[in-house]
């Protein structure tokens, strides 16, 4: 029966039908100013296409079925062979492959490749976050490969094709190959130097039989994994392919997917090896020197992910404040909802413009940006994966009870906003890290210093934070019980200088006064009201 109690008013338009890259004025200036005007065309015809793809109706049907379909194990066949095989909804492939065309796996053989990537990964997240795990394990595995030249030649042409060949085939039959990537184990977790798993050289050279287990291993329907097992001359790194050249199955036992709470697209799993065949990566012993580039890529991608979120909760959120009214106008006009909108829109911003800037240093390739990122990457990754949980559920609440409705997103943003702050390495061990930085490697806080010593006098604020800064890096005696202080400041002073250098005046005027001058309270939307913040929220709209 047709509804006669009302008629539908003062309800915001679905989101839909929109340029996801375009509209997001802060994502276009960072690719603009960190890629040469000769590849610029290029790069941005490219990012148009595929925001436009995930700003269309079909495309976010896709994400929201990938999403409701999870993917299923099966451990056997009718007759009780085993199989191991994870099966996804076709929305989860169209994904896939949608990210694989579009380069997200290509960085490494492309001109400005990293910033196109990073730029790309931050669009194509927005759709559904479940597939960036796959394309980031298999992008992120080609400089882990490059240790041994033998290898490479052979696995990364394969790596960085733009074609999604999905079956599992011998990898030399396949126009494009994933990887995936097992460290953990139930005893040690990030303390991978622990791990049992052992590996028992073969009579062929460079090949060995793996046996153990991974508490988490990685997109297990992947070509390949880089893993981590005891060798005879230590912890070593190891390629196991899934399929093994005659086509015969790898051993590769799946033992249960894991029911996590958010990223219910993406399979990660409990695997065991029992006599697996595995090829050696790097040398004996240095294995987590071998895989650390893998991680330092992944954990960039953990920034580009949560920065990604982060826009979608603020565009999300922005819209519906610019249609939704309330006692007499729009949401919008709303002083106290537009300081929240504002206070969002900064976080975003800054996020974005640290994740393309560390790109760009991976695409600049010299020395002094190679120790930048050796500080800022685990910096960038605990102050902005830590960040985009309360953002999200600050966005969330923006829309009032429809932002606690599965059909508005907003809960699958949020169940999604934990991940990246966990993955490759929760908190503590990017502090850590940090500290470990600092005491043995000097380059990296020298090129940390001159990156934000550009800005030196542009605004008090932030060379008062900067000053606040030597000072506790003048003193490294007993830091670990402060080191996430430590490592909180040297993200904020970073997003500062480039949001002072780049930015519009009023988004650095208001980033400085709320996160370097003091003048911020501890929840969203306490930015000092003389600020000019209704421009800051409308550079922040995802559409007109």
């Amino acid at each position: 029966m047709a509804a006669s109690t009302h008629t539908v008013t003062n309800q915001a338009p679905p989101l839909v039908g929109y340029d996801v890259f375009s509209a997001d004025r802060a994502l276009v200036e960072a690719v603009e100013r960190h890629v040469a005007p000769e590849h610029l065309g290029e790069v941005t015809g490219e990012l148009t296409g595929l925001g436009r793809s995930a700003g269309s109706a079909q495309v976010q049907e896709w994400g929201v079925l990938a999403n409701e379909n999870p993917p299923t194990l099966r451990t056997h066949d009718r007759y009780g062979n085993r199989l191991d095989e994870v099966d996804f909804h076709p929305s989860w492939h169209r994904l896939l492959g949608k990210g694989v065309s579009a380069g997200l796996t290509a960085a490494w053989s492309r001109p400005a490749g990293h910033v196109r990537r990073a730029a790309a990964f931050v669009v194509w997240t927005q759709v559904e976050a479940g597939n960036g795990c796959p394309l980031s394990m298999t992008h992120a595995a080609v400089p882990a490969l490059r240790t041994d030249p033998v290898l490479a030649a052979e696995w990364e042409p394969r790596l960085t094709s733009v074609v999604y060949d999905r079956g599992l085939r011998p990898a030399a039959r396949k126009a494009g190959v994933l990887f995936g990537m097992g460290m953990t184990e139930k005893q040690g977790g990030s303390d991978v130097r622990t791990n049992t798993t052992e590996a028992r050289p073969l009579a062929e050279e460079g090949t060995y039989a793996l046996r153990g287990h991974k508490w988490f291993c990685s997109a297990p329907m992947s070509d390949g994994f880089l893993v981590l097992a005891q060798a005879p001359g230590g912890l070593t790194c190891f390629l196991v392919p899934r399929v093994l050249e005659d086509g015969t199955r790898n051993v590769f036992l799946i033992q249960r997917l894991k029911d996590k709470l958010g990223n219910r697209s993406n399979a990660s799993s409990e695997v065991e090896f029992d006599g697996t065949w595995a090829r050696r990566v790097g040398e004996e012993g240095r294995g987590v020197r071998t895989i650390i580039e893998m991680v330092a890529a992944t954990r960039l991608d953990c920034v580009l992910g949560a920065a990604a979120l982060m826009r979608q909760a603020v565009a999300q959120a922005v819209h519906h404040a610019s249609h939704r009214e309330a006692f007499g106008s729009l949401l919008v006009d709303k002083a106290l909802m537009r300081n929240v909108l504002a206070d969002l829109a900064l976080e975003s911003e800054a996020a974005t413009a640290l994740g393309l800037r560390l790109a760009a240093a991976y695409d600049d390739g010299g020395e002094q940006e190679r120790a930048l990122l050796r500080l800022a990457v685990p910096a960038a990754k605990y102050w902005v994966t830590k960040r985009c949980t309360p953002l999200v559920a600050e966005a969330s609440e923006c829309l009032g009870g429809n932002g606690y409705v599965e059909e508005s997103g907003m809960p699958r943003l949020l169940r999604e906003s934990p991940l990246n702050s966990v993955w490759e390495g929760a908190g503590n061990v990017q502090a850590l890290d940090v500290l470990r930085a600092l005491r043995r490697e000097p380059r990296a806080i020298d090129a940390f210093l001159r990156e934000v010593g550009t800005t030196r006098g542009a605004d008090h604020r932030l060379d008062g934070a900067v000053k606040n800064l030597l000072t506790d890096l003048a003193d490294l005696e007993g830091v670990e019980g402060r080191a996430r202080r430590v490592v909180e400041r040297m993200a904020l002073v970073l997003q500062g200088s480039l949001l002072v250098r780049y930015a519009p005046p009023e988004v650095a005027d208001a980033f400085c006064a709320s996160r370097l001058g003091g003048d911020w309270g501890t929840a969203f939307g306490t930015l000092p009201h003389t600020l000019d913040l209704a421009s800051v929220v409308d550079r922040a709209r995802p559409v007109d």
